[in-house]
């Protein structure tokens, strides 16, 4: 059973909201919609949704204060934000996507297209989320493939595996053990495996500008 997607609306007309919760509903998301962003901020204390949907033009704090406010706080900052207004020149859209919104719409718009707005931007997002990056390293998981310098490299399924996690905790020592129990399980037997995969990640990421260092007898560290 797959997890709904909540979503949160901003907007101070009443009949949006009401098309807000209706459309997006039927879609299959949880919706939340608020008549001003002091509200909405208040309910994220308690949950964090997977996107927002923001006016341009509220009484008090505005589209774009909020959107400033989301993109200055490290649990929204990566939260997509579609901005919706009624005015549809040109200067909106700029503004609202320089100060770091994902899309723009323009009313009146039409359900499907919102609905597809959202589903491109979610989807975009859980992408992302598969990649796991540090310096010129990336690990993708959607293609279970490793890039040095944007060239891709051969490894194994425990070089994969031992190489995400390094990087997943790049600048912090990981602890020999847990490692082991990460990548090999409880049993994982002769703990020289991982030296020799260490030492078999140091020569496909020789080109890189990160390195593993060991901290010895303490685990290892990639720099």
């Amino acid at each position: 059973m797959s997890v709904k997607h909540l979503i949160y609306a901003v907007d101070d007309e009443s009949s949006i909201r009401e098309l807000y919760e209706c459309a997006l509903s039927g879609a299959g998301f949880d919706v939340v919609c608020f008549e001003k962003g002091a509200d909405m901020f208040d309910a994220l204390k308690d949950k964090t949704p997977s996107l927002f949907i923001l006016d341009i033009m509220l009484d008090g704090q505005d589209g774009y204060d909020i959107l400033i406010t989301l993109r200055d706080t490290a649990d929204t900052q990566d939260i997509p934000v579609i901005m919706v207004s009624a005015k549809g020149e040109e200067i909106n859209k700029v503004k609202g996507l320089n100060l770091g919104a994902d899309d723009y719409l323009a009313k009146p718009f039409g359900v499907m297209e919102l609905v597809a707005r959202i589903n491109a931007k979610l989807r975009k997002r859980i992408v992302s989320e598969l990649k796991t990056a540090y310096k010129d390293i990336e690990i993708n998981d959607t293609l279970h493939e490793i890039t040095v310098c944007g060239k891709s490299v051969m490894a194994t399924l425990k070089e994969y595996e031992l190489l995400k996690l390094l990087v997943a905790s790049a600048g912090k020592v990981i602890v020999r053990d847990d490692l082991l129990d990460a990548v090999w399980g409880k049993d994982y037997g002769e703990t020289r495996t991982l030296d020799m995969h260490v030492a078999s990640l140091r020569k496909i990421i020789a080109d890189s500008a990160a390195e593993i260092t060991t901290i010895r007898g303490v685990g290892y560290i990639l720099k």
